[in-house]
């Protein structure tokens, strides 16, 4: 019962990044997201075949730990008053849902709410701040290519996107040890701070 808990709160740590994405673009003046149905908890409404199966199983069988995203929320950047700086915003909305839960979950571990899951609380907030890091590397789509957009057109940015996943898996491929390597040891950095 407390790993099927653990899976339902990484989805839906993955799910909270995705909503706030759209959430943000909607408060920015955007309703594509809203009115596509993707401001919902349902589950349903955010598994992407990849990003919510393979890239999981991959991650796991490769990395030994699980790592992957939901189906990405739709904006329009067209409904922005400031499409660049916007979608700078509705970017960096994603990471900083999963730095609060990160939070969230070392509060839980620390003081020992629930004993039994003391564990789980602790593996949830290493997932989320690894989510917030891997998310904010500038290889597109993720939220951290979305820098690129203070000095490239949004047109020339929606082409280098197209390629993005050849990138991100290659990023895994050679460097995904490093990644999770450094992932470890700053996360465990913010817990010695924390005490």
């Amino acid at each position: 019962m407390e790993f099927i808990f653990f899976l339902v709160l990484i989805f839906y740590s993955i799910i909270f990044h995705e909503i706030s994405h759209g959430f943000v673009a909607y408060k920015l003046g955007d309703p594509t997201a809203k009115n596509s149905g993707r401001l919902s908890l349902n589950p349903l409404a955010h598994i992407d075949p990849i990003g919510t199966i393979l890239l999981p199983l991959f991650t796991f069988s490769y990395f030994n730990f699980i790592f992957g995203y939901a189906k990405p929320v739709p904006y329009n950047p067209l409904y922005f008053k400031n499409p660049r700086r916007d979608s700078i915003f509705v970017a960096l909305a994603g990471p900083i849902t999963n730095l609060l839960l990160m939070l969230l979950f070392l509060y839980l571990y620390k003081f020992d709410f629930f004993p039994s899951l003391t564990k789980n609380f602790l593996s949830l907030a290493q997932l989320n701040f690894n989510l917030a890091l891997f998310n904010l590397i500038p290889i597109p789509p993720l939220d951290g290519s979305k820098l690129f957009l203070l000095w490239m057109s949004l047109e020339e940015y929606i082409f280098l996107e197209t390629y993005g996943f050849v990138f991100i898996f290659l990023f895994l491929l050679f460097l995904g040890n490093y990644f999770f390597i450094i992932s470890y040891k700053a996360f465990k950095l913010i817990l010695s701070l924390l005490g």
